[in-house]
């Protein structure tokens, strides 16, 4: 609080003071007091009002600050009321119970918000479940009879366990903390297993996939990292060239283990660049095609920040390389060394 914002705040008693004092001045005068009298009673009365009004200003400035503090302090502001001095002062205590009534309103509507995105949630999670039973069915019956239709049901119903999946992992991101099991894997595991899951879509656009140097282990958790890995495949298949080919490699470094995946499609422009992984962005070849949801990028760099993997993607006129960075912890020194 500025003197000057103090000042305006108590102009009105400034002004009313400086009336009184006039009128004091004028009243002793009239009744025979010396000038020297008046000035000596008004200079008491000004200083005593300004001392006042000085320790005041000081006291309220000390106050507000140490409340500006505690504010920027909290992380949930609307529960200052919660944690303040209750104030001393009959207007304060007025604007105490204004906060007080407007946190305690907040609190309830953020549970209330809290509790339907629990329950959408969840609701999310049983459906899914359940579909997947009915996909299952399909996927074994096409199996079972073979032909160019079931062939090309299977590669929808790829494209379904691959959307449902989306949807699962996208309302469980927020919670993968609850959902996880770091364990030492073998990268070539997760990669077959991403592959597998990708089969009928591979096989059908002719994508030829190579490993270089991929038995490194690494410590995460599988059915998260496969999940990264195959937003990664669908997004080089959906932006291939002809004769597709993904690559993986891997490589040790200071930190840990790297995995690249380099394909060779279209690429990304400069410019889209650093906001692929921004939610919602498709950039200009999702625009072109119309098929794509700027979520499967979104995704991995939340699942990545997670599980303390490093996300980076490059790309350049030859197609675009995505690195995973599995980092090791003083656990998995200890592992390893042992």
């Amino acid at each position: 609080m500025k003197g000057t914002d103090y000042i305006k705040d108590h102009l009105f008693l400034l002004i009313f003071q400086a009336l009184a004092m006039i009128l004091l001045a004028l009243f002793l005068s009239a009744v025979g007091n010396g000038a020297g009298t008046v000035g000596f009673i008004t200079a008491c009365w000004l200083l005593l009002i300004t001392a006042w009004l000085s320790a005041d200003y000081r006291l309220r400035k000390k106050r507000l600050e140490r409340l500006l503090k505690l504010a920027d302090a909290l992380e949930e502001r609307y529960l200052i009321a919660e944690v303040m001095d209750k104030p001393a002062r009959a207007d304060d205590r007025v604007y105490y119970r204004i906060l007080s009534m407007a946190g305690k309103s907040m609190l309830e509507q953020v549970s209330a918000a809290k509790r339907e995105r629990r329950e959408y949630r969840e609701y999310i999670e049983q459906w899914i479940h359940e579909i997947k039973t009915p996909l299952t069915a399909l996927k074994l019956l096409c199996g079972n009879n073979k032909s160019e239709v079931t062939r090309t049901m299977l590669l929808e119903l790829e494209k379904l366990n691959h959307f449902t999946g989306q949807a699962l992992y996208y309302a469980r991101s927020e919670t993968v903390e609850k959902d996880y099991l770091i364990r030492e894997i073998l990268l070539s595991d997760i990669i077959h297993q991403a592959v597998s899951d990708n089969k009928q879509l591979l096989m059908s656009n002719g994508v030829r996939i190579r490993l270089e140097d991929c038995g490194h282990t690494v410590f995460t958790d599988e059915k998260w990292a496969v999940f990264i890995l195959n937003q990664i495949i669908g997004n080089a298949v959906r932006y291939r060239r002809e004769n597709p080919e993904l690559l993986f490699d891997a490589v040790r470094t200071e930190e840990g283990t790297a995995l690249r995946v380099h394909d060779n499609g279209i690429g990304i422009p400069p410019e889209d660049l650093p906001r692929i992984f921004e939610k919602g962005f498709t950039g200009t070849n999702g625009r072109l095609g119309n098929s794509s949801t700027g979520l499967g990028l979104y995704l991995c760099r939340r699942l990545c920040a997670k599980l303390g993997i490093g996300l980076s993607a490059e790309s350049d006129g030859n197609g675009t390389a995505i690195t995973l960075a599995f980092t090791r912890n003083s656990f998995c020194r200890l592992t390893e060394e042992g």
